[in-house]
């Protein structure tokens, strides 16, 4: 393996493991942003020996063992700490080199969820959450969380310290409050939430999914619905991801291109997921309040996954749904997915007027999406040419890779479809 392979090996594997490392760390620093960097040293180390040796059979568990060990290292040399280090030192045992990572699964596991609801401290802002979030839990760089926010870099790594010293100077305690659970739980949902959508559409990067992440949001959602029985959100967030992640094997191609959702096969959806999936919006209708967001968006992806084929999808009633959706959580995106589902139902002139509109929203200026959604209707009502230049438009704002070709690929179509019609005009006027 040459020095680029294991770069970009070791990317990966950083990607997954880089969560339960930092968590496993807090726990024993208690201090997120020290934790953060004792990790990084961790994947110094693992750049420089794996560049000159063969990759560990475990590297998950030797990036583990090796920061832990950083960690201890660090305690010892802190006088302060000192009683700390002993009290530790003779709790835990370390993890030799060849040893396996099961045994931290749970506790690990649980780590995540307290780091969770540490970086959902109310000290911190719904905007300083969210980023501390996308990079600590979604292994996300400064760059990319940026575009996602579409402010420059440097007031997101501004907004990264702050909340980092935040919790430190207030010594937020590492646990999942009891007393404070409902008043934070708002926040830890939008975390688990952003971290499930970065792996169904990853930012950037050369796979359009990241289904281990979705895995792991899935995990802590269902951990959660076992903590807050009687808050309806809770079973309504892990209902979507349930219906969600039903789709992956049919998502992708096996050489990993993209498949787009009325061109699935429906054959290869995880229908057991799509059963937990219902059942958890059933608990959260149980419950006798309004739906909020995340079960509205639950219920649309039901009418997707309870319609046999994409012909017999309840249009109609989704495009109601995102009309629920708008009023309770109104933004420019649920009003971009409201025209998507009205172009479906009712036809795709009066969904490009509601999509013409959003053309001026500041918000969606740099959203791919945008010119994508607008490409598709343009197709729709014959205006080709102008599809062409939205797909274009959109290719040159996403930064993930596949995403990038398919839309390319729908340029291409429309080129060629173009190019056989004129041939076909020009065979018969010639005959």
């Amino acid at each position: 393996m040459n020095l680029s392979q294991t770069h970009r090996t070791l990317e990966t594997i950083w990607r997954i493991e880089s969560p339960k490392i930092i968590a496993g760390l807090t726990r024993m620093v208690r201090d997120v942003s020290l934790a953060e960097d004792i990790a990084q040293d961790a994947l110094v180390i693992a750049l420089d020996r794996w560049s000159d040796h063969n990759m560990p059979d475990n590297p998950g568990a030797w990036l583990m063992t090796t920061a832990k060990r950083r960690a201890i290292d660090h305690m010892r040399r802190n006088k302060r700490r000192d009683q700390k280090y002993m009290e530790i030192g003779h709790q835990m045992e370390l993890f030799k080199d060849n040893e396996q990572s099961e045994h931290w699964d749970g506790e690990i596991g649980d780590d995540i969820l307290r780091l969770i609801f540490m970086t959902c401290h109310p000290s911190l802002s719904q905007e300083a959450r969210v980023a501390l979030t996308l990079r600590l839990l979604c292994g996300l760089t400064t760059e990319e969380i940026a575009r996602s926010f579409l402010v420059a870099e440097s007031t997101i790594a501004q907004r990264i310290v702050r909340a980092k010293k935040t919790l430190s100077t207030g010594k937020v305690p590492f646990e999942v409050p009891t007393e404070e659970l409902k008043e934070r739980l708002t926040a830890v949902l939008e975390v688990i939430y952003l971290m499930f959508n970065e792996g169904y559409s990853a930012t950037s990067g050369q796979h359009w999914i990241r289904p281990l992440l979705c895995q792991e949001a899935l995990r802590l959602g269902r951990v959660l619905a076992e903590i807050a029985t009687e808050e309806p959100e809770v079973h309504g967030l892990v209902a979507l991801m349930e219906i969600q992640s039903s789709r992956f094997k049919a998502r992708v191609t096996p050489e990993g291109e993209p498949v787009l959702l009325m061109d699935q096969n429906r054959a290869r959806w995880d229908y057991l997921l799509i059963r937990r999936g219902l059942m958890a919006l059933e608990r959260s209708r149980k419950l006798g309040k309004a739906l909020g967001p995340y079960s509205l968006q639950a219920a649309i992806s039901a009418c997707h996954a309870q319609a046999r084929t994409a012909a017999e999808t309840d249009w109609v009633r989704i495009a109601a749904l995102y009309e629920a959706l708008s009023r309770v959580s109104p933004s420019p995106i649920v009003e971009l997915n409201r025209a998507v589902a009205i172009s479906m139902a009712f036809g795709p002139a009066f969904a490009l007027q509601i999509v013409d509109e959003l053309q001026s929203e500041p918000s969606l200026k740099e959203y791919h999406l945008l010119p994508s959604v607008r490409g598709d209707l343009l197709v729709k009502l014959g205006r080709d040419d102008e599809a062409s230049k939205e797909f274009d438009r959109a290719a040159s704002m996403t930064r993930n890779e596949r995403e990038k070709e398919l839309l390319i690929k729908r340029v291409e179509e429309i080129k060629s479809a173009k190019i056989a019609k004129e041939r076909l005009q020009h065979e018969s006027g010639s005959n």
